[in-house]
């Protein structure tokens, strides 16, 4: 089902649920009932209530958007790191050269082209990419420089070696969900108990209150949607991007 429509469903679901309770709610109430009567510790709970909640909700928001620019940079950061070793080993031999950038090649090609998907599917890397980078780092750190010009490429060689191991292993502890089971049910607790509080403040029937009501439950769906939607950066919505493999290593897109 795609998202888009999942969002659709889930806003309209609680607009209904509000309309519905608070239509029950009017039809059953006391005739001598006044809204207007409501305590002043009501309102005042369910001023602070909201307040907290939409605290948590901005915490949580600005919490899994960061893990997603945080997987993009992993992304970006590896990309590069390939990147500056298939460069910088255009000093080596050229039996070694082409074996270290065929090996990074098919490296790259593996990330895009497999373990892309598998993240998005089973929130991991794949053993075989693992397998392909050990090469590479083998490729480069056995070779023994033979000059002073290849002996002053070689560490900076190792060092983008390291960077790139260093961003895969970012990248596959960002391919999994990032926010823990409890913090998902404060959340949905927490909008129940908001929400909830609305129906003390006795909203009458009239049209304005219902859309009001209803606005405010379809944002607080929203807003919920949101962090769901960003909590696994390479599988849903707005995801991150493979783009820097491909814009720097354009022949791996076939």
């Amino acid at each position: 089902m795609p998202e888009w429509l999942v969002l659709t469903l889930a806003m309209l679901a609680a607009c209904a649920v509000v309309v519905v309770i608070t239509l029950v709610r009017h039809r059953r109430a006391p005739e001598d009932e006044d809204p207007s009567e409501t305590p002043d510790v009501i309102e005042y709970m369910t001023m602070w209530i909201g307040v907290v909640y939409a605290i948590v909700l901005g915490l949580a928001i600005a919490g899994v958007w960061e893990a997603r620019s945080s997987a993009q940079d992993h992304v970006q950061t590896e990309a590069q790191a390939l990147h500056e070793i298939s460069e910088r080993v255009r000093v080596y031999p050229a039996d070694v050269r082409d074996r270290i950038r065929d090996d990074v090649n098919a490296y790259v090609g593996h990330v895009v082209h497999t373990e892309w998907q598998h993240m998005a599917d089973s929130g991991e890397v794949t053993e075989r990419g693992t397998e392909l980078l050990d090469q590479v780092r083998a490729d480069v750190t056995d070779y023994r420089p033979r000059t002073d010009f290849e002996a002053q490429a070689y560490q900076p060689v190792l060092d983008q070696m390291a960077a790139a191991d260093q961003a895969r292993n970012g990248r596959a502890d960002s391919a999994s969900p990032t926010m823990p089971g409890v913090v998902w049910f404060g959340l949905l607790a927490g909008a129940a108990v908001t929400i909830g509080m609305v129906f003390a403040l006795q909203i009458r029937r009239t049209a304005r209150e219902l859309i009001l009501a209803g606005l405010f439950s379809a944002l607080i769906a929203f807003l919920l949607f949101l962090i769901w939607d960003f909590d696994a950066p390479y599988s849903r919505g707005i995801t991150a991007s493979a783009d820097p493999f491909l814009n720097l290593f354009p022949g791996i897109k076939g």
